[in-house]
């Protein structure tokens, strides 16, 4: 028995060096295309592709990124599709964490007859490819006259069915106590929801904002299929385009993607400490 002991712990023990060595090996393997994308953004082309790969630009090439801004054509577009991936990225997610909310709150929290069959026909739409409904998508946008609009961007994505098993899966360990403690007091449901419940969701709603702004912010089919308009394309058709014109090269189009980075980082940094503080009490509930 004390043999199989010191096994246990040797093993153990062994255990932490390596998982520390595949850590450091996920972080090399994350970080380097990034340090990549923001070296090559500022080097000239010729330096790109020289080998070795010299990780300090020599000398800072920054045209790059006025290339990037004004566009090959020199219509400087690129400012303009950058606001509406940010206009309609935003709205998205606002609009996802928000009804998700109160989707995923009302099925948690409430009985009523037919609430598992409601909740397992949105978990049905999670199993149909957007491909399959892209076209009826767009004979709808179609109809109703909405293409080249911010409205024909937003409108299909004002929900999402992830979102809402996401909610109500958190909210499903929200303690009942409190909720009761407030209808006793006299507090309406709207306000239960709005004061208690909401603002005690912060983990799962950092986590909804970031997926939902990240999933728009990278959508490059439904842009592709509505809008027509130079003006109101967004930036993933903007890369598409940029990268297929012959003028462009290695560093311009890194220039591109680091300034297309930059709002992701922003928003991924400011909502971070939310997420992954409130683990913690997520588990816990669980617990």
């Amino acid at each position: 028995m004390a043999h199989n002991i010191h096994s246990g712990r040797a093993g153990f023990h062994w255990s932490k060096p390596v998982v520390g060595i595949l850590l450091l090996a996920m972080l090399f393997f994350t970080v380097m295309p990034l340090v990549f994308m923001f070296t090559a953004s500022m080097m000239q082309k010729n330096q790109i592709v020289r080998m070795p790969y010299s990780w300090i630009p020599k000398p800072f090439f920054f045209q790059n990124y006025l290339q990037a801004l004004k566009g090959n054509d020199g219509s400087w577009i690129f400012p303009r599709n950058m606001l509406n991936s940010l206009i309609v990225s935003s709205v998205t997610a606002l609009t996802a964490v928000i009804l998700a909310s109160v989707t995923g709150y009302g099925l948690a929290k409430f009985r009523f007859r037919g609430r598992n069959f409601v909740f397992m026909m949105i978990m049905a739409t999670m199993m149909i490819p957007f491909e399959a409904i892209m076209i009826p998508l767009y004979m709808v946008a179609r109809g109703l006259h909405i293409q080249n609009s911010y409205v024909g961007l937003v409108l299909p994505f004002l929900v999402s069915a992830f979102g809402v098993f996401q909610m109500r899966q958190y909210l499903i360990t929200f303690p009942g106590e409190y909720l009761d403690a407030a209808r006793v007091d006299g507090m309406g449901e709207p306000g239960i929801f709005w004061k208690i419940v909401f603002p005690n969701c912060t983990p799962v709603i950092a986590t909804l904002s970031i997926l939902s702004f990240r999933g728009q912010w990278d959508n490059l089919l439904w842009p592709l299929l509505v809008i027509q308009s130079e003006k109101m394309k967004t930036i993933p058709l903007y890369i598409s385009k940029f990268s297929e014109e012959k003028m462009t090269d290695e560093g311009a189009m890194m220039a591109v993607a680091a300034i297309a980075s930059i709002p992701m980082f922003i928003l991924f940094f400011s909502l971070s400490k939310y997420f992954i503080g409130g683990s913690a009490v997520y588990e816990s509930r669980k617990g």
